[in-house]
Parts: C-alpha cells; sequence; structure tokens
C-alpha cells in the first residue's frame, strides 16, 4: 500500500529501482513497471514487475526467475528491500 498519489508512487519506484545493482527497467506505462535483475556471477535474468491498479492505493509484485527450479530466496529478499525503501520514503 501507498499513500501519496499514484504518478508520485510510480516514479518514487522508478528511482528506488535506479539503485538497485544490476536492474534496469525495461518497459514503463502509468500504471506498469517491466525490470530485470541479473545475478551477480551467473547473470541470471529475473523479471520483475510492478502493477498499479486503478482507483487502489496498492502495487502489486511479481518476481520470478526465468531458469530454475529456485533462486534460494533472491527475489523475495530484492522485493523486501524495495519495500523496505519505499517505506523509509513515506511512500
Amino acid at each position: 500500500a501507498y499513500h501519496v498519489d499514484q504518478d508520485t508512487a510510480l516514479q518514487t519506484l522508478l528511482k528506488v529501482l535506479s539503485v538497485v545493482p544490476r536492474t534496469e527497467v525495461l518497459e514503463q506505462t502509468p500504471n506498469y513497471i517491466h525490470a530485470i535483475s541479473k545475478s551477480r556471477i551467473f547473470k541470471f535474468v529475473d523479471d520483475v514487475e510492478f502493477y498499479f491498479p486503478a482507483n487502489e492505493s496498492v502495487i502489486h509484485v511479481r518476481s520470478a526467475s526465468r531458469v530454475g527450479e529456485s533462486d534460494l530466496g533472491v527475489n523475495r529478499r530484492r522485493v523486501e528491500q524495495i519495500r523496505l525503501a519505499l517505506r523509509d520514503l513515506n511512500i
């Protein structure tokens, strides 16, 4: 959940993503962001998606590895770091 207008939340999320290591935004619309993150050693690619539904002050998140059966919790930790960063920025 966020406590500002949708555009401010989206722009703040983009700023947060710009400092997440090895992460690049591929697509952005007024209510959607698709980014990829690459692992440090093997350069595995993870998709990270954020959706801002109309008339709701929440961000839906999906983060998934493109290969393998387990990422050893990397996606969960990344999303949690992003959530904490947004909270620290009072979003």
